[in-house]
């Protein structure tokens, strides 16, 4: 006969990113301590989750152990967006533990917590601070053994009621010979550092029975509207549509002339790696293919790291964003990382049903990270485009590059073999006048012109001219008569 398995419901935790860390989210009636040390954001964390699950039928009991009652912390937990004030006394329930902790007696801090869930049948119960009141116990004479008992019975005396319990402690280690970490169903650890200017949290599940969840430690930011979790963004195959979107269709870039060079344009699906020096045009040419987008009613996603999408970049592409065709993620914050900028440019391409996605530039990109996350910047930009382009977004990425001249390079990130597609700007030397030259280096699975072009930037964009003749090029050499001709013809005089 076989065992019929016992099904589990898992709740939402009303914290963007967490029930995906949690393998689906929270399992109800479980035993969870949320651990870490002051400052860390464990009692706002706890907050976001109990206005998403209590209710006026079930509703959330929130016991205090605070020298203060609890209108001093309601104070700074309103601010937060997730904070209903009309919950409060109906849904969400406080209630101050202090006396009962303060005497020491573990049993009277049990049978409290047990007449006041007797009372109101909640469906989920707080305990913050949880250490406070181990440490009143202890204070009083209570063994390890007397500790544990405790933990075990009010534990079970939750399950039973059909409560998810969730204890709050200023925990700083796993070490901590403490029988809650035994007892517990799951283990929520924050962490935080400090990194220059940056504080920079974390998150780590330690444990969660019954759960697969996602191992590691994820970045989380506390902002206006809460907690958000950024966990590994997904990387999946495309769906069999896609596919058969993506065969044969090409993207335009915004200059036809370019479009000719890569056979028809940009295949869809593929990510880009526009890579030059300074002044080169990386990022007029990312905005002629976002515009050029646009103008085929397609929308489309930046994230803008050296120059916001504004009338400095050309009126069109401000236009774009402020009609919400475009649309910008945030990439100011002090405590930024690869997973966020992932996991906010994923959530616009869903918004708007982007197909076109820009990043401008890496090498912004790496600076505005804390400095804690750049170590593995590489691995985690990887990661990054195989989210965007399974997502079923065409990726476009600028790349500083240091131009020497002789030196052959595409990017000092080592992106160039994880993007399908590469162009490269350089400058030539003409009669001590610099030239910009353009090139299709790399268009995986497609012909592709192998010319090194000329090309100038006019108040219309990109424009460009023939091929570069004689010896210069990419890795510099004497211009050609013709050369000097072309320079000539696109306005460059000389001697």
């Amino acid at each position: 006969m076989n065992a019929v398995k016992a099904a589990i419901q898992c709740l939402g935790t009303g914290v963007p990113g967490l029930d995906e860390v949690l393998g689906g989210g929270l399992p109800e009636f479980s035993f969870n301590l949320i651990a870490g040390p002051p400052g860390s954001g464990k009692t706002t964390l706890a907050h976001q989750i109990m206005f998403a699950l209590a209710t006026r039928k079930r509703p959330a009991l929130y016991f205090t152990v605070l020298g203060e009652p609890p209108l001093k912390m309601l104070r700074y937990q309103q601010q937060f967006e997730f904070f209903d004030h009309e919950q409060v006394n109906a849904a969400v329930r406080f209630i101050n533990l202090a006396d009962d902790a303060a005497s020491g007696d573990l049993d009277r801090v049990l049978r409290r917590i047990v007449g006041e869930v007797e009372a109101h049948g909640p469906a989920a119960v707080f305990v913050d601070s949880f250490r406070s009141v181990m440490l009143a116990g202890q204070g009083d004479g209570e063994t390890y053994m007397g500790v544990q008992q405790f933990i075990q019975q009010l534990g079970m005396t939750m399950t039973s009621w059909q409560a998810t319990t969730f204890l709050i402690g200023e925990y700083l280690t796993e070490l901590d010979p403490n029988p809650v970490f035994t007892v517990a169903d799951g283990v929520i650890w924050l962490r935080q550092s400090l990194h220059r200017n940056s504080v920079v949290r974390k998150m780590e599940v330690t444990k969660m029975r019954g759960q697969r969840t996602l191992p590691g430690l994820h970045t989380f930011r506390i902002s206006a509207a809460g907690i958000q979790v950024f966990a590994p963004a997904p990387v999946a195959a495309p769906s069999e549509s896609l596919v058969a979107q993506r065969m044969g269709a090409r993207l335009r870039m915004g200059v036809p002339e370019l479009d000719r060079m890569m056979g028809g344009g940009l295949p869809r699906g593929y990510s880009l790696l526009i890579a030059g020096p300074s002044g080169s045009g990386k990022s007029t040419l990312a905005a002629a293919f976002l515009a050029e987008g646009a103008r085929g009613g397609e929308t489309a996603v930046i994230a803008a790291f050296e120059q916001r999408p504004n009338a400095a970049r050309g009126p069109v592409l401000a236009d774009l964003v402020g009609s919400d065709r475009i649309g910008v993620v945030d990439t100011g914050a002090p405590d930024l990382s690869v997973e966020a900028i992932t996991r906010l440019l994923l959530a616009e391409i869903h918004r708007l049903k982007a197909s076109r996605v820009v990043i401008d530039s890496l090498s912004g990109f790496e600076l505005a990270l804390a400095p804690t996350f750049r170590d593995d910047f590489r691995e985690s930009l990887s990661r990054l485009v195989s989210s965007l382009t399974s997502a079923g977004a065409s990726v476009v990425m600028t790349s500083e590059l240091e131009d020497r001249y002789t030196d052959l390079r595409f990017s000092p990130y080592g992106a160039a073999f994880m993007t399908d597609a590469i162009i490269v700007q350089r400058y030539i030397e003409v009669d001590s006048r610099l030239l910009r030259i353009l090139a299709v280096v790399k268009l995986r699975g497609s012909d592709h012109s192998n010319e090194l072009r000329l090309f100038h930037i006019d108040r219309d964009g990109i424009k460009i001219g023939a091929m570069v003749a004689g010896r210069e090029g990419l890795l510099g050499g004497q211009p050609s008569r013709e050369t000097r001709k072309v320079a000539s013809d696109i306005g460059v005089e000389h001697d």
